[in-house]
């Protein structure tokens, strides 16, 4: 990573580690004490290689949707690429800052920039998708346990109503841009001469030409999605269910390892908002916003004394231990790198 990528990645875990402090120190007593001399380390090892067995669903997405536009990409290859998707997504406001890294990986593996792009925001869009569905099954078919819960926490129904329609705007805004390439390409523009007049660009005129050129690309993919990539779209919302239901199935899993009962369907809930508010440009990876976020709405049914301890396990399996793997896989990059280079040299 960049010097400046380091700086936000020390930002965001300082962030993170002083917001988990003082939910620790607010939250554990005398009797936390107690709770954890019920802890049950298989769930808590349950938990985590979970987490990892979600990554591999968003993996399969990746190769999947890849090999519907004609291109192979190992699994090992779209794994290694998730994986250093999680560092940048730790550095960069949200946890929805890793694609860039995602189209660079699968253009390393062959796939046009257009193509590869066109994947990584179908990615997205899917995932709105889904979370847009999930958000309207928990509030339509989860009516009495919504209302439990949104009683406990007077803003519950105002966070998941605003971060449901910011979800809902973006892929209202993505289907009119696929249908109208010349409005996002005068938008783009736009917003670069924008930022030119305040900041000065260095090769604005070459930005301008590159932003034509990409966009014809990336709409020249969905085209392709949409005539013969069908079956990448299909394949892509079955992964990526599973891989949000995996990841929303850790909490309880940790709940139980600590001795609680699972909660599934509140935790449900709980995990959805969090995820949707996520994806929401606050903090570097999200930090202090899941934490925060997870604390309160959690403490409407998980005991205090134990609630803290809880965020902080959830914490290090997904954020911590996303970082670790990505540093992991960007070592793997690395080496690639320099064996391509040292390669071409001989």
């Amino acid at each position: 990573m960049k010097r400046s990528q380091w700086k936000w990645l020390l930002v965001s875990i300082s962030f993170s580690t002083l917001v988990m402090a003082g939910v620790l120190y607010f939250t554990v007593d005398e009797t936390t004490i107690e709770y954890l001399s019920q802890v049950n380390p298989f769930y808590l090892v349950l938990a985590a290689l979970l987490h990892i067995v979600s990554l591999g669903f968003w993996a399969l997405r990746i190769q999947k949707m890849s090999g519907s536009l004609g291109y192979r990409v190992r699994f090992r290859h779209c794994l290694n690429l998730v994986l250093a998707n999680m560092l940048v997504a730790a550095v960069t406001p949200s946890q929805a800052g890793g694609e860039p890294v995602r189209v660079h990986e699968l253009y390393r593996a062959g796939v046009p920039v257009g193509d590869a792009t066109a994947v990584v925001v179908m990615e997205r869009i899917l995932d709105g998708i889904a979370l847009g569905a999930l958000g309207a099954f928990a509030m339509l078919f989860l009516g009495s346990y919504w209302s439990s819960l949104a009683s406990g926490f007077s803003g519950l129904s105002l966070m998941m109503y605003v971060a449901w329609i910011f979800v809902t705007a973006f892929v209202l805004v993505f289907i009119y841009s696929v249908k109208n390439p010349d409005h996002l390409k005068r938008a783009l523009k736009w917003m670069s001469r924008w930022v030119d007049r305040r900041w000065h660009l260095k090769r604005l005129e070459s930005l301008l030409e590159a932003i034509d050129r990409e966009v014809d690309n990336f709409n020249a993919g969905l085209v392709k999605f949409v005539n013969h990539g069908k079956s990448g779209l299909v394949w892509g919302m079955v992964f990526t269910m599973l891989f949000w239901l995996s990841e929303f199935a850790i909490a309880s899993l940790l709940l139980v390892g600590l001795g609680q009962p699972p909660y599934l369907i509140e935790s449900f809930v709980v995990q959805l908002v969090i995820a949707i508010v996520m994806m929401i440009p606050l903090t570097p990876g999200g930090s202090g916003v899941a934490e925060i976020g997870a604390t309160s709405l959690y403490s409407l049914f998980v005991p205090s004394s134990i609630v803290g301890v809880f965020v902080l396990l959830w914490r290090l399996i997904l954020y911590y231990l996303n970082i670790l793997l990505g540093l992991l896989s960007g070592l793997v990059i690395v080496r690639r790198e320099f064996l391509a280079r040292a390669k071409k040299q001989r």
